[in-house]
């Protein structure tokens, strides 16, 4: 058993609430549990208490790319972040679009310190052409399909996809870029690349596919959901799309909601990322989405990469950022301690939403169909749960209660530390949050009951 003694929960005004751990499960949230020699106890004096983190939008490199990151890794670095579910992006080596790989990255995560459910690729070998086995890979324990990495470039066959995932109920996370108009270019179109002179990725580029899949979304009823919404428009586009009744969810990522395109001016390629970062108003824009719910979810993009091949210069590097172990307080920072958001809405972006659009909130989580509002958009007939085979009615990511799996983060909004990518969990550093100096600690972070995380 687990006490944790006198922390705050993330959404209510009492100052001290103890929490009781017994069998994995939350036994009793009340004042003054009274300690017993067999429970281990947890001091949360002026800590916050919240269900653990659900970063949806992950890449863990395995199978294939090992020496950027593996399941294992990613999981202790996902920990380290108070995540206690994580969801990898299929663009392994080879794609998980076969129940084969959803079954063999399932079998390994069973070793890992949290939980991490794999996304099954939409077409095969993520080319664009021909559609996977939705209903296997489904079967096989996938939470949501995407060719993330690989845009969906062919309207015809988004359609495809479009009804067959209507028909076994699962969704699709899709990247939207047109690859003519982004090609390999590094940075966004603009100030940047011009003053670099070099082209840029537009933000119609993105604004475009986004455009055509809300409205496919409407078209044929099913449920899409933008990944990594970096631009004003684009939130337009969703605010308009969701207001009309399109089964439409979207996320964000820190860098979009932090940086701009001239970090690459002071980073260089640890700032390259796809999209790329944009300018000061789309930064506004995204927070903006984030305030009034057109945004649903705030993710990582977790990206790894080898320190030699963020070193080459900006046009051949490989883009992508970490940042598992940085997402949390680069949001209580920039958005929490800036009055923009609360706390209970930063947990709402980082733990109950994703649970809730990745149809992870069952009766056993705790978390009831009501809890996440009307914000994530999501009918109550489409939220599923996923294949049994990924434990998907054992995750405790909503609102704490009585009888919930124990998925908890527990944390200090004001601690001050530095990030030293030196120290990560992960194999990889490429973050471009280095050496800044951050507000808010992940102290302990308790996965399925267990203590996974001593920050």
């Amino acid at each position: 058993m687990i006490l944790i003694k006198g922390g705050r929960l993330y959404n209510t005004a009492a100052e001290e609430t103890d929490v009781l751990i017994r069998d994995g499960k939350i036994a009793a949230i009340s004042e003054n549990i009274q300690e017993t020699g067999e429970m281990a106890v947890i001091n949360a004096a002026g800590m916050i208490i919240a269900p653990g983190l659900v970063d949806m939008h992950v890449h863990f490199r395995d199978p294939g790319f090992l020496k950027k990151e593996d399941i294992l890794t990613g999981a202790a670095a996902a920990a380290a972040g108070g995540v206690t579910t994580c969801c990898c992006m299929p663009n392994t080596e080879p794609a998980a679009d076969s129940a084969g790989i959803i079954k063999y990255i399932i079998s390994k995560a069973n070793r890992a310190l949290v939980r991490v459910l794999p996304y099954g690729a939409v077409t095969v070998g993520q080319n664009g052409e021909k559609l996977t086995d939705f209903a296997a890979l489904k079967a096989a324990g996938a939470a949501a399909l995407s060719d993330d990495g690989n845009p969906i470039q062919s309207e015809e066959v988004m359609r495809g996809a479009l009804n067959k995932a209507r028909e076994i109920d699962i969704v699709i996370i899709s990247h939207c870029e047109d690859a003519e108009l982004v090609k390999n270019y590094a940075v966004n179109e603009g100030k940047v690349s011009k003053l670099l002179g070099i082209p840029g990725r537009p933000a119609k580029a993105e604004e475009m596919m986004v455009e055509r899949d809300t409205r496919l979304a409407a078209e044929k009823g099913a449920r899409v959901h933008i990944a990594h919404v970096s631009t004003a428009g684009s939130v337009e586009i969703i605010r308009k799309a969701k207001a009309a009744g399109a089964c439409v969810t979207a996320e964000t990522c820190p860098q979009y909601f932090t940086l701009t395109e001239e970090e690459v001016l002071r980073q260089g390629a640890l700032a390259r990322v796809n999209p790329p970062l944009r300018t000061e108003g789309d930064v506004e824009a995204i927070i903006e989405g984030l305030r009034d719910g057109t945004i649903d979810a705030i993710a990582t993009d977790h990206a790894p990469h080898l320190k030699r091949e963020k070193a080459r210069p900006l046009a051949k590097a490989p883009s992508g950022m970490i940042g598992l172990e940085t997402s949390l307080a680069v949001t209580l920072t920039s958005l929490y301690h800036t009055g923009k958001l609360s706390l209970e809405r930063v947990i709402t972006l980082m733990s109950t939403n994703p649970a809730r659009i990745l149809g992870l909130d069952t009766e056993a989580s705790g978390f009831g169909a009501e809890a996440a509002g009307s914000e994530a958009r999501m009918p109550e007939d489409k939220v599923a749960a996923t294949g049994a085979d990924a434990g998907a009615n054992e995750i405790g990511s909503g609102p704490l209660a009585v009888g919930a799996v124990a998925d908890i983060v527990i944390f200090d909004t004001d601690e001050e530390w530095t990030v030293d990518a030196k120290r990560f969990k992960s194999k990889s550093q490429n973050t471009p949050f280095g050496a800044m100096t951050l507000r808010g600690k992940v102290k302990y972070t308790i996965s399925r009951g267990k203590v996974v995380y001593r920050g």
